[in-house]
């Protein structure tokens, strides 16, 4: 009695339990863990059947916890809250994260690939280099750093501020090819009503993880595990499809 007693006053002292059967328990978290995004559908959305909706509540649930996106408008402030805590991390960003923002821990496991295509009515070309759309007039989001340093400096080309007005602008012919990522693009063209081809191979790929704050460092390496198990279980290939893959 007295050795268990000790056991329990020194799991007290640590933020542990420590029950007869040897086993240790993680100190108590928040009953909600918060992954935030900047991304919209099919990827983020308030339904909460998003790609990363399901993916982040799915991976957090095999490691006994509970999670869900939040999304913000603004990017920088997702990002702000994310590096102070204020939410337990970021659902989807770019590797290398950390070294702008210091607070945040990668979970290693890709999430996903993002492509950046080009969109057209009707073109036949191939997009295999960013040489490869000179001869046309483009649209992309002011600020996507991706396409801002790969366009070539004599490329006809208009920023806006936001997706519709490109797919806006392609629908009215005022630009030839319309550049964004592979499934927002696909999501933004049915919500418009567009019928768009998408030029492969894309113009660029770019592996997306999720972080969590420095605070919650030690679910990183389960999240990563609990991610592969989805992938070679085939669950997260199901999400994937359900989710993205029905776009086309």
């Amino acid at each position: 009695m007295v050795i268990r007693i000790r056991l329990v006053l020194l799991g007290l002292l640590f933020g542990v339990s420590i029950f007869s059967s040897g086993t240790v328990a993680r100190a108590a978290g928040p009953d909600v863990y918060v992954l935030n995004t900047s991304t919209g559908a099919p990827y983020a959305n308030k339904e909460e059947t998003g790609f990363q909706n399901l993916v982040v509540a799915e991976v957090f649930r095999r490691i006994g916890l509970k999670a869900r996106v939040k999304q913000y408008v603004a990017s920088a402030r997702a990002m702000s809250n994310a590096n102070a805590n204020i939410d337990h991390g970021v659902a989807m960003r770019i590797k290398g994260l950390e070294k702008k923002f210091p607070n945040l821990v990668r979970v290693e496991e890709r999430l996903v690939e993002n492509d950046f295509v080009a969109y057209s009515r009707n073109l036949v070309f191939k997009s295999n280099s960013w040489q490869s759309l000179l001869p046309y007039r483009v649209a992309y989001i002011h600020g996507w750093v991706i396409f801002e340093r790969n366009l070539m400096r004599s490329q006809e080309k208009h920023a806006v501020y936001k997706p519709e007005q490109m797919f806006d602008m392609l629908g009215k012919k005022r630009v030839d090819l319309v550049l964004y990522e592979r499934w927002q693009g696909l999501q933004r063209a049915m919500e418009t009503g567009l019928v768009v081809k998408v030029h492969e191979p894309p113009l660029a790929a770019v592996d997306m993880y999720m972080y969590v704050h420095k605070s919650h460092a030690h679910l990183a390496p389960e999240l990563a595990k609990a991610l592969r198990e989805m992938k070679a279980d085939g669950s997260y290939q199901k999400l994937f499809d359900r989710t993205l893959t029905v776009l086309k």
